[in-house]
């Protein structure tokens, strides 16, 4: 992987996606982006900013080569990021001819529903791509932190840690720092399992409980996450590492956590459907909590809160019912 060479592209257009290519376009020249619509890539060039997402970052649009034709994008690049809803992958590559000697580095912190398929396995399945050509980007960061320059970190997994070191040049500046880790699937799992207990910790909140329970919950998640990850994929992991109790926390403590907003509005009363059309936008969690539902019916791990979340959301038991059962477990 050559980085004074390469041509980056990424296919995404949300806040993620936004806030990646602000990180990116400190290391590179200029980037290839994929927007679905002529009338976005119109208002972005007039505004200089994304129209939808992260308004207050200013791009340099002379550097930016839009396309709303996805196969254009990945023809004319070597290092693709992806970074959409995971629930929309399948039609955002629905036209995808070919992702062959591509790079690829999943932004994607979600499980592709319809199979239960983790974005490696994805791609591994339905486009060839090996797992020596994946690396998988996790936190802790929000978009909303990288658009203001917070200082922020991000690990980069890959099959070896040499390759993950090569895809972290590509994101690593002044407010960014990258560490490199060999669990791409443990790196992948966590990422799908800490939206589901953000929803549990919102969960908690709009039942009114207070910071002691939550501290407690987030205790007890991250150990099972770890139960499920080594179930899964049994190697030699460090759990407090920031790709998994860091983003962790992050994601069940920050305002800007859409999963713990929209698990809030669960808590205090909302519908399911009337919660996901107020937050307007997309929460990982809700789909990949029936995934690990499912998924988990083979592993048989002990896994009680994303349990209670799967009660609340699909089963539709009311939360103050669940979680009365849930306290007892916790202890």
């Amino acid at each position: 992987m050559n980085l004074k060479t390469d041509k980056v592209g990424i296919i995404g257009s949300g806040s993620w996606a936004t806030a990646l290519a602000k990180i990116l376009l400190e290391n590179v020249n200029e980037i290839n982006w994929y927007f679905r619509k002529q009338s976005t890539i119109e208002t972005f060039k007039k505004n200089k900013h994304n129209p939808r997402y992260l308004h207050e970052v200013e791009f340099d649009t002379s550097k930016i080569n839009f396309c709303d034709d996805i196969n254009c994008i990945i023809a004319h690049s070597d290092i693709l990021i992806i970074a959409v809803p995971s629930a929309f992958l399948p039609t955002v590559l629905a036209d995808v001819k070919d992702l062959s000697g591509k790079y690829i580095l999943s932004g994607v912190k979600g499980i592709v529903t319809d199979e239960n398929l983790l974005v490696a396995e994805y791609l591994l399945k339905y486009f060839n791509v090996d797992h020596d050509m994946i690396g998988v980007l996790a936190g802790p960061c929000h978009a909303e932190e990288v658009a203001r320059e917070k200082l922020s970190y991000l690990t980069v997994a890959c099959t070896t840690e040499e390759k993950a070191m090569k895809f972290t040049q590509l994101i690593e500046c002044d407010y960014i720092y990258t560490s490199a880790s060999d669990d791409i699937w443990g790196t992948e799992y966590a990422a799908v399992l800490k939206n589901i207990i953000a929803i549990a910790a919102g969960i908690a909140h709009g039942q009114r409980f207070g910071d002691n329970f939550h501290a407690v919950l987030v205790s007890r998640a991250i150990q099972e996450i770890k139960r499920f990850v080594d179930q899964v994929h049994p190697i030699d992991r460090d759990i407090k590492a920031p790709a998994y109790l860091g983003d962790l926390m992050v994601t069940a403590y920050s305002q800007f956590s859409r999963n713990r907003t929209f698990g809030s509005m669960i808590g205090k009363g909302y519908s399911v459907k009337a919660a996901q059309l107020e937050l307007n936008m997309v929460a990982e969690g809700y789909y990949a909590t029936k995934s690990i539902h499912q998924i988990n019916q083979k592993h048989h791990v002990d896994m009680p809160i994303c349990e209670a979340v799967y009660q609340i959301l699909y089963d539709k038991i009311p939360p103050h019912k669940v979680f009365g059962e849930l306290t007892r477990k916790l202890c």
